[in-house]
This record gives structure tokens, C-alpha cells and sequence, in this order.
């Protein structure tokens, strides 16, 4: 009887006939356990995270991915990702030879070098690929590194995506005030509150709810629009205003200070304040559309829907005790 032995077929594609390799920028950053080096590939795409690899022991990131990012059918994934190739301490081309007695990073450390890449290159998202010890080192990072870069998180929670990516002079302002925060390990402590909040558990029409007047304020392209929106559907709404905000990220009282205030004003006097305070940013507009319908049921108190240009627009009162619905 033959014996039966094992072929390993290799099915290869080089690049397509006119594609040329594109052009990578090797860069190096201190961290607390070292300098490492990665390799990028391609500009960062709006709304997508980077691919990040980490390589095997005994190879680098050449050797260990270069066959696979230079497959012909690869190609159509890598235009459409910025790629970030790691690695290791000592692992990268002509790295020198590290000196007797050197102590190298545990696998740990490596995982907690990635938030300072991140924050090098102004990365919140990553992809990871990796391979053997490289696929440890990623699954670290994805189990504790992240309270490594404590100010990245926080700016993802301030902050939209776009606003991030955008990288504005107001973006780089607060991740400045953050990152070189000198009470940093006290604000760690509070986001990890923050993070072991319980659910307020609001029901509309139950027994846990607010029954004071309230006024909701989320920007249009805010990280967490999708929670204020899903909380408003849970308040009174005869005791709830909700303000949705046009062209403003996660902190609308910073992009949008003179909207805000106006439409704050026009809460105060909803409650009976402030009846002759002037109106003087949003009130002088002629470009607001204003829309009242009556609840399905013809119980419910009437619900009032204002839209306004991103520039300006007029808000409305309203009689007490209504929902207002405000996009500006």
C-alpha cells in the first residue's frame, strides 16, 4: 500500500501588470518599555480603522506579511485601508544587536506599547492582525492595553469620529489638556465610574421617570446621538425638550455656544423665566420652518418639530408643559 503524504500547495498572485508598491513611512516612538518601530502604508480613510499587524517569533513584518499584503486579490481590501506594520523591539531591519544583560519587554509590555503608536498617528480604531506571538500580543492589548491610552478614550467619548480624524484646532486643544493632564490618574478613576455607571432605567409612563422639566441636547454627528435620542423616547414627553444640533460633534456648548444659548434661554422662559430676555442671535432668522401636529391618540399633548438652517433659524417656546423638537 503507497503511503500517503501531505503536498502544500501554494496558489500565488503577484501584483497586477502596472501596480507598483506603495510607498511606506517607517517611523519610531518611545515608550515606557522602549522604542518601537512600524511601518505605514496608505493615508487614513474617514469612518474607517487602521490595519494593524504584529508579526510572528523569528520573523518581522516583511517576512511575515509582505506575501499575503502583496496578493493580487489583497489589493482591493489595502486601498481601502491604512495599514499599520509592527515591530518588535530589535526585530525591524538592521536593528542593532541590544547590548549584554538588556532586559526585553514581556508580551505584556509589547501590548502596552500599541496606545503610544495610536496616539502617535492619531489612530482611535484598529484592525488587528497577527500571527503567533503577534496574535498574543494583539489579543493583550484588546483585553487591557486600551486603559493604557486613558486620553484617547476619553476624547472618543467626547468627541465624534469625524470631529477626531478632523483633527481641528478645538481637537487638539483638549487631547493637549488631556494627555498632559497632571491629575490624569484622578480623571482615570472617574472614567472608570463613568464606565460602571447602572441604567437609570426611565420608562415612559412608568414609575421611574423625571418629572421636572428637561431639556435634551445632542450634536447630529455626537458619539453617543443614538442614547440621547433613545432617551428622550423614554421621558415624559410633555416635560422634555430635545435639541438636536446640525454640524456639531460631541460638545455642542464648545462648537455651538450661541445656539445653545439661545435655545437655553428659550427653556428658562418655557418655565417662566426671564420673559423679556432678547433673543438677539437665532430670533432675528426668517429661515425656520415650523411644523405642529396632534398625537395619534388625541390625548397626548401636541409635539412641535422646528428645523432650521446649520447657520441660523428661530426657536419657539411653545406652551408649557410640550415636547419641542429641535434640529438646528
Amino acid at each position: 500500500m503507497a503511503e500517503l503524504q501531505e503536498v502544500q500547495i501554494t496558489e500565488e498572485k503577484p501584483l497586477l501588470p502596472g501596480q507598483t508598491p506603495e510607498a511606506a513611512k517607517t517611523h519610531s516612538v518611545e515608550t515606557p518599555y522602549g522604542s518601537v518601530t512600524f511601518t505605514v502604508y496608505g493615508t487614513p480613510k474617514p469612518k474607517r480603522p487602521a490595519i494593524l499587524t504584529y508579526h510572528d517569533v523569528g520573523l518581522n513584518y516583511k517576512s511575515c506579511f509582505q506575501p499575503l499584503f502583496q496578493f493580487g486579490d489583497m489589493q482591493e481590501i489595502i486601498q481601502n485601508f491604512v495599514r499599520v506594520h509592527v515591530d518588535a523591539p530589535g526585530m525591524e531591519e538592521g536593528a542593532a544587536v541590544f547590548p549584554l544583560g538588556y532586559q526585553y519587554p514581556s508580551l505584556d509590555q509589547l501590548a502596552d506599547m500599541i496606545p503610544c503608536i495610536l496616539q502617535y498617528l492619531n489612530f482611535s480604531t484598529i484592525i488587528g492582525v497577527g500571527v503567533g506571538a503577534g496574535a498574543y500580543i494583539l489579543s493583550r492589548y484588546a483585553l487591557t492595553g486600551l486603559t493604557s491610552s486613558i486620553s484617547e478614550m476619553i476624547l472618543g467619548h467626547l468627541f465624534s469620529q469625524e470631529e477626531l480624524s478632523g483633527n481641528s484646532e478645538l481637537i487638539q486643544k483638549y487631547r493637549n489638556i488631556i494627555t498632559h493632564a497632571p491629575n490624569l490618574d484622578n480623571i482615570e478613576l472617574y472614567w472608570n465610574s463613568y464606565n460602571n455607571r447602572r441604567d437609570l432605567n426611565f420608562e415612559r409612563g412608568g414609575d421611574i421617570t423625571l418629572k421636572c422639566p428637561v431639556m435634551l441636547v445632542v450634536g447630529d454627528q455626537a458619539p453617543h446621538e443614538d442614547a440621547v435620542v433613545e432617551c428622550n423616547s423614554k421621558l415624559d414627553p410633555t416635560q422634555t425638550s430635545f435639541l438636536k444640533m446640525a454640524d456639531s460633534g460631541g460638545q455642542p456648548q464648545l462648537t455651538q455656544p450661541g445656539k445653545l444659548t439661545e435655545a437655553f434661554k428659550y427653556f428658562l422662559q418655557g418655565m417662566g423665566y426671564m420673559a423679556s430676555s432678547c433673543m438677539t442671535r437665532l430670533s432675528r432668522s426668517r429661515t425656520a420652518s415650523l411644523t405642529s401636529a396632534a398625537s395619534i391618540d388625541g390625548n397626548r399633548s401636541r409635539s412641535r418639530t422646528l428645523s432650521q438652517s446649520s447657520e441660523s433659524g428661530t426657536l419657539s417656546s411653545g406652551p408649557p408643559g410640550h415636547t419641542m423638537e429641535v434640529s438646528c
